[in-house]
């Protein structure tokens, strides 16, 4: 870990960091370039085609060049189109830059390491080669140059990147590929110093009952040594000590021992050790000391039964990660690595997938920091190495990653890209000899008992987990738009918790990879359809999907609902599903909370009462109950708040339910006065009026016309409805009368739609009543109006949010207040700004819309209301936009449609593939509803409801 960082700015200079240990027998490492995207260094740079080709500038380090404006961009696809011509993105990069050695690195063996070069690396020092080009982008390899520096003098390194490779296989493996292909040197450069007898590296297998083994590589040893191994816990106290003998000769010894009382690692209880291992002659002296993270954890998969760690069956709530950030592509800084690790721990998964290549080991530090289960990849988009190219590659990536305890499985290729040729070589070079699998998307294609089959379907699925082997789909439900990701996720996750043979799964993929171009004024591009496949958006903007996944793969589950039953007794079921922790290692909490309300100036809720709840003894896997002591007045407030918090005081997830019902929310929002309320009849038209308010209807549809407002001057445009979204419907008679203090008209109706009444109350708010009848399996059902979207500004609402919803992705939207300003957002293109403006929201109790008319309220005392603004962008195929969307453009609905993936047949109008809740709405019988609707801005007297808004984030952060 680098713990010192100096910027100089010379040309001649040590670089950027350069850190040196106290004791010469420690590797000793000198950063010549930056240590990652945020922290670079200037070097020259001279590319061969493209933009700013041709001349001598300067670029930074790390960085991918075509960030830095030179070359061109490609998307991997791209040779689909070109053909034979994909060579026409080889651009070379030149680069130089000038460095000195400290005088004290004299006499010591000094290698030159890059972390990762796209493609084909040539290096050399002082004009001198440094050895074989190296072909292959995204892998750690080094040099021995100890004979080619000046100690007395500047130092000057070229190294040549291609961004093609020379071998067709590398091309294949890791360019011609379904994502953004980059060039340049776009991880770090450094200098490495060891003395002549050293260590070159340990491969440690440690086991959750304690049993420590570890494979030492002894290089340049002149006699015979001892390796000293020291282990010591997280906080320095040491717990093993061995000392094991090693013979000049010995090319690796086994160190082995047993130690007491460890802490294992898993997921959930992510424990680090270190082990310290000095080699040291037979006098006692110190030759070379390194230090070694790992975590005592074992892997076994139980053919026909499941994944074992630490022997408790584990199942993996995983997604597809690139290394990827628009700005910088495929060169991340620190910030950006531990944005993504905490974004997973956030969704509540608990595995990642390194798609489709090994990741930054800054990456891999923070999985087993925080406990993040790992598939290492080699590359191979679904073509592979041929095993001349392959085999120096996987060497690379098991050496590099051998000891992190969060890798679980090496991922050989993906989707045919998968020499098995090499399977041997991981295990070769793997002291642990971890599973090597093969991710795929066609079936028989399993290896270690293991099938990874890609984008089955629900029904699929359940016939092979009812199969011979473990099922762990390593790509499912792809995220292209607003599909998939955590849509049907959450038939799909109960199919898989309950079976035996599942492994777990991976959803494709995590973020939206959309580059900004700087060839095109920083414009973001996803390439078409390709890239826009994420949960999260580009810069990790959190999606619906993203909502909806942290809900179900949340580890503790409550069975509360929207609503609070009338007979609540504070007891809430649970169900622990941890592996490893007992509930009674959690914490929760209770808030007694009310709504903002429709005039407030904040949203959320406000806190009233608080508390924590004893938490409930309950294993793994097992169902209990937690008790919740609540206040005998708890009925008064207008929800139930709960939020449970892991081991670490982590959030896990924040149940909403609502206390009182919506008439009792609504309680004196639609008011009433004893004024007189008036009527207009003419041969067409209806125009009631009360209050401010008139409400012009036509005798002929039954529709609204238009509205007005006569204290705001505003006339809304809110009009052609009710229309029936399924079924017809054509106004038979109408008739109109006073009912107590209302003006009322009503409509009836031939075909689907039985009735609507209209009704209006001496202070101008307006009810409709209706009733309709369709039968049948149905996107959605319900009434529509049309509404200008151009005069939308915002929107608030108590219901379900902030992200919309579908009808097989509902979870993760608890009911609160919530505020949306308008926009358009097109999942991976300019401008983005979720949650998205548009689409279907639940159970609404009530909502404003701001307009460049004024104010428009909707409210129901009934439940279920699904709202839907506008149309939308959700799914494409070649045809049109999917899903279909109901008339009109602001629609009251009682059920709303599934949204299916990119990869399903016919897109949205196959869902029902995907399982029960992603088929269509099995519609029968009749359905009434009570709408109110208020045009331009109600009177309000209640001003104690005007807050100042209260941190609501915070409610539970933290509760004495």
């Amino acid at each position: 870990m680098m713990n010192k960082i100096y910027k100089v700015g010379l040309l001649i200079t040590y670089n950027l960091l350069l850190i040196t240990s106290l004791h010469s027998q420690q590797k000793q490492i000198q950063y010549l370039s930056g240590t990652d995207a945020k922290n670079t260094v200037q070097w020259d740079f001279f590319c061969t085609a493209g933009r700013n080709s041709g001349e001598w500038k300067k670029i930074q380090v790390p960085s991918c060049w075509e960030q830095q404006g030179f070359g061109n961009y490609n998307y991997g696809r791209d040779y689909k189109t070109h053909g034979k011509n994909f060579r026409f993105y080889d651009e070379k990069g030149m680069y130089k830059y000038q460095f000195k050695i400290p005088a004290a690195w004299k006499g010591k063996q000094i290698n030159i390491v890059f972390d990762g070069s796209m493609t084909d690396t040539e290096v050399k020092i002082n004009g001198k080669s440094a050895g074989d080009i190296h072909r292959g982008a995204f892998y750690r390899f080094k040099y021995d140059v100890t004979s080619l520096l000046n100690f007395d003098k500047a130092n000057t390194l070229e190294v040549t990147v291609s961004k093609m490779s020379s071998d067709a296989s590398v091309n294949n493996a890791e360019r011609l590929a379904d994502y953004w292909v980059f060039g340049g040197i776009f991880r770090p450069v450094f200098l490495e110093a060891t003395p002549k007898q050293y260590i070159d590296y340990v491969g440690i297998d440690a086991k959750h009952d304690g049993k420590f083994a570890m494979q030492v590589w002894t290089k340049g040893l002149a006699q015979n040594a001892f390796v000293i191994t020291t282990i010591t816990d997280a906080n320095k106290k040491v717990i093993s000590t061995t000392k094991t003998a090693v013979a000049k000769t010995d090319e690796n010894i086994i160190v082995s021992t047993q130690v007491n009382n460890i802490k294992s690692w898993t997921s959930e209880t992510p424990n680090l050790y270190t082990a310290t291992v000095v080699l040291q002659d037979a006098a006692g002296k110190k030759l070379y000391e390194l230090n070694e993270k790992f975590g005592f954890r074992t892997i076994e998969v139980k053919h026909g039964q499941g994944i074992y760690i630490n022997g408790t069956q584990v199942k993996m709530k995983g997604v597809n990660r690139h290394c990827f950030w628009p700005e910088t592509a495929r060169s991340l800084s620190k910030e950006n690595e531990l944005t993504d690790a905490l974004l997973l721990k956030e969704m509540n998964m608990n595995a990642v997938r390194c798609s489709h290549y090994p990741p930054d080991k800054y990456f891999l530090q923070l999985c087993d920091s925080l406990g993040i289960y790992v598939l290492n990849e080699l590359a191979g988009w679904q073509k592979f190495y041929s095993a001349k190219a392959g085999e120096p590659l996987v060497k690379e990536l098991v050496l590099r990653d051998l000891n992190h305890p969060s890798i679980i499985f090496w991922d050989n290729g993906n989707e045919g890209g998968t020499n098995k040729e090499l399977d041997d070589d991981f295990l070769k070079w793997d002291f642990q000899k971890r599973p090597v699998i093969h991710p795929h998307h066609r079936p028989g294609n399993h290896f270690s008992g293991i099938d990874g089959n890609h984008y089955e379907d629900y029904y699929s699925t359940q016939k092979i987990l009812n199969d011979s082997l473990i099922y762990m789909p390593t790509e499912m439900l792809h995220a292209q738009d607003d599909g998939g990701g955590g849509a049907a996720m959450e038939d799909f996750w109960n199919l898989h918790w309950k079976s035996q043979k599942s492994g777990g799964v991976f959803i494709w993929v995590m973020a939206d990879e959309a580059v900004m171009r700087t060839d095109l004024n920083n414009a973001l591009d996803a390439n078409g359809l390709n890239a826009n496949d994420g949960i999260l958006g580009p810069h990790r903007e959190k999606e619906g999907s993203f909502y909806a996944l942290r809900e179900i793969f949340s580890p503790i589950q409550l069975s509360l609902s929207d609503q609070l039953p009338s007979t609540f007794n504070g007891e809430i079921e649970l169900e622990n599903r941890f592996h490893f922790l007992n509930t009674n290692q959690c914490t929760f909490y209770w808030a007694l909370v009310d709504y903002s309300k429709p005039f407030d100036r904040f949203d959320g809720y406000v806190v009233k009462q608080k508390g924590q709840a004893p938490a409930p003894t309950v294993s793994p896997l097992q169902k209990g109950k937690l008790k919740i002591n609540l206040p005998a007045d708890y009925k008064s407030y207008d929800a139930l708040v709960i939020v449970a918090k892991d081991n670490y005081g982590r959030d896990l997830y924040k149940w909403i339910s609502k206390v009182k019902d919506n008439a009792s929310l609504l309680q004196n929002f639609v008011t009433g006065k004893k004024d007189s309320t008036s009527i207009k009849e003419t041969d067409s038209l209806y125009t009631i009026t009360g209050g401010e308010v008139s409400v012009v209807l036509d005798k002929l549809t039954g529709n609204l016309v238009t509205s007005k407002n006569t204290a705001n001057d505003y006339v809304l445009s809110f009009n052609n409805g009710p229309v029936l979204v399924k079924g017809n419907a054509a106004v038979v008679s109408s008739k109109a009368y006073k009912e107590e203090n209302n003006q009322v008209v009503e409509f009836t109706y031939s075909g689907n739609m039985r009735y609507v009444k209209w009704k209006i109350n001496a202070s101008g708010w307006t009810t409709m009543e209706y009733e309709y009848s369709v039968e049948g399996d149905q996107p959605f059902t319900g009434v529509s109006f049309n509404y200008p979207e151009n005069y939308v500004l915002s929107s608030r609402w108590l219901g379900k949010g902030p992200a919309r919803q579908w009808k097989n992705r509902i979870a993760g939207t608890p009911v609160n207040v919530w505020q949306n300003i308008y926009n358009n957002t097109h999942t991976g293109y300019s401008p983005i700004v979720y949650p998205e403006f548009k689409g279907y929201y639940g159970e609404v109790s009530w909502m404003e819309l701001s307009t460049v008319q004024g104010k428009l309220y909707i409210a129901s005392p009934d439940t279920g209301l699904f709202i839907r603004l506008f149309d939308f962008y959700a799914l494409s195929d070649a045809v049109k936009p999917h899903p279909e969307v109901p008339v009109g453009n602001i629609s009251f609905l009682d059920c709303i449609p599934p949204i299916g993936t990119k990869l399903a047949v016919g897109l949205t109008t196959n869902t029902r593939v995907y399982g029960p809740m992603s088929e269509l709405n099995h519609v029968k019988g009749s359905k009434k509803r009570t709408l109110y609707f208020y045009f331009g801005m109600p009177k309000t007297t209640d001003s104690k409801e005007n807050y100042s808004r209260p941190a609501i984030d915070n409610v539970f952060a933290p509760i004495p």
